[in-house]
């Protein structure tokens, strides 16, 4: 039988994992932590029965992404909640920016920017379903769409301070910033709207939702999927030399390409070993999970019912902010992401306190504490919260880089979306994946398309591994391959 071994059990570790054995390939992971889901693990840090994500929590790609829909994960017991909003984005005034499912009714509350709005995402959103792989897949290939994806790509060059003035109104630009600051790089930054316009026209497709049960339950769903075909997962077990590991037809890495290097060492061609060990690091996260009485008492009422709200201010404020991270200094105000999932999936609370997920851009490796600057953040758009808050939890970006070596430094994305690294990956090559080694290829989120939990990194290593195998992957229709559908 031809085997496979992957290292890693991240959400592309596990992707890559279930697409190979689903295709009869005898499959086994090593996870270096005792608990498999990499960024998609879920705990109760602060009390008893309350849960919150450890990273990736709010899924507007992973809902619509090819990789997860062909494993027809639902059958596996995932199941994905809706908040009644999206996103939120208040302002110092008492207006906001919001985000609802719908362009239309996005659009009707932005006023002014309304037909802006629709007009930049409307033909996209009305096209995901055929513009998907091509958007969420390594950029040197023929696309299946090439005029759709012209479509789409055209905007997405632009630095997202520059797509911001294409609104009028500070609310439409704030809501927009926010956004594009899920980067984490400055917003002045040629393809600065990448990233942004793909979780915006991804979401108006399918919501900002969450998973029942934490984001733990994808990495649960896909460990299922293993178990029917068969796989093998050792968990506990760090990969730091390539002679650890068991003859493979094909091996597939969910590392960071610094670690690619150290596992492989001389036996890497030397321009590929040179490109991974330059491979460019970005900002940090400073995570403060918080139990709170009550809830947050927001000023602005929506944020009262959004699965997400973003505290960073105007424009120009969320500017700022990530142009100073990324040069290594700490924001006074920086940008804080807040997590309520407990909106959509009221049973990761308990009684009336509430899991509330926070966190902060800050440099890379940074060594301070930013729960304070987090505190106020919150306080500066919802006054009162600190008399609310039960129990907290932090996690610094050494911590992070500590239970998950691809986030070293705190850089939770797995790399700077730096215009070269963003558009090609670790490395310029036909393919992305592949490292200069036959049968090696990496699927961690430093290839295309990048972070979250969609798995399409796994999708694009596995499809490479089975072309290197002579075969061809099944699954590139997005359908699910078994009985079911999706609810």
């Amino acid at each position: 039988m031809t085997t496979a071994v992957v290292v890693g059990a991240g959400p592309n570790g596990l992707a890559a994992a279930a697409l190979l054995a689903r295709e009869g390939l005898e499959v086994t992971v090593f996870e270096a932590a005792e608990e498999i889901g990499g960024g998609t693990r879920s705990y109760e840090a602060v009390l008893p029965g309350l849960l919150h994500d450890h990273c990736s929590a709010i899924h507007p790609m992973a809902v619509t992404s090819p990789a997860l829909r062909s494993l027809d994960l639902e059958r596996h017991g995932l199941r994905w909640r809706q908040p009644e909003i999206d996103c939120v984005h208040p302002l110092d005034d008492g207006t906001a920016g919001v985000l609802l499912r719908s362009v239309a009714e996005t659009a009707a509350g932005l006023a002014a920017d309304g037909g802006r709005y629709r007009a930049l995402l409307e033909p996209s959103v009305r096209r995901w379903d055929a513009l998907a792989e091509d958007v969420m897949g390594p950029l040197l290939r023929l696309p299946a769409h090439p005029l759709l994806l012209a479509r789409f790509g055209l905007p997405t060059v632009l630095p997202a301070t520059a797509l911001a003035r294409f609104f009028r109104t500070p609310q439409a630009r704030a809501l927009w910033a926010g956004v594009a600051a899920h980067s984490f790089r400055p917003l002045s930054d040629p393809f600065g709207s990448a990233i942004g316009l793909g979780i915006l026209v991804a979401g108006h497709t399918a919501g900002w939702a969450v998973a029942e049960g934490g984001s733990r339950s994808i990495s649960r769903g896909m460990a299922s999927v293993l178990r029917e075909h068969g796989a093998t997962i050792h968990t506990g077990v760090r990969i730091t030399d390539r002679r650890q590991l068991p003859p493979a037809d094909v091996t597939l890495l969910d590392l960071d390409p610094g670690q690619v290097a150290d596992v492989y060492g001389d036996l890497l061609p030397p321009r590929v070993s040179a490109a991974y060990r330059r491979f460019r690091r970005g900002p940090g996260a400073f995570k403060v999970d918080l139990a709170v009485e009550g809830g947050v008492p927001w000023t602005d009422e929506r944020a009262r019912r959004a699965g997400t709200v973003h505290l960073g201010g105007p424009l120009d404020e969320v500017a700022f902010t990530e142009k100073e991270v990324t040069r290594g200094r700490m924001p006074e105000r920086p940008f804080v992401l807040v997590g309520q999932q407990y909106l959509a999936d009221p049973f990761r609370s308990v009684g009336d306190v509430h899991p509330v997920y926070t966190y902060a851009h800050v440099p890379y490796g940074y060594e301070g504490d930013a729960t304070e600057a987090v505190l106020r953040q919150l306080e500066r758009f919802a006054p009162g919260v600190r008399e609310r808050i039960v129990g907290r939890h932090v996690i610094r970006p050494a911590e992070f880089a500590a239970t998950n070596p691809n986030f070293t430094g705190g850089d939770i994305l797995t790399g700077a979306k730096t215009v070269p690294q963003l558009l090609l990956g670790a490395r310029p090559a036909l393919d992305p994946y592949a490292t200069g080694l036959p049968g090696v290829f990496l699927c961690s989120a430093a290839t295309p398309p990048g972070p979250g939990a969609h798995g399409m990194c796994g999708a694009g290593a596995a499809a490479s591994a089975l072309r290197h195998l002579g075969a061809r992957p099944t699954w590139r229709d997005g359908r699910p391959r078994h009985h079911g559908s999706r609810t």
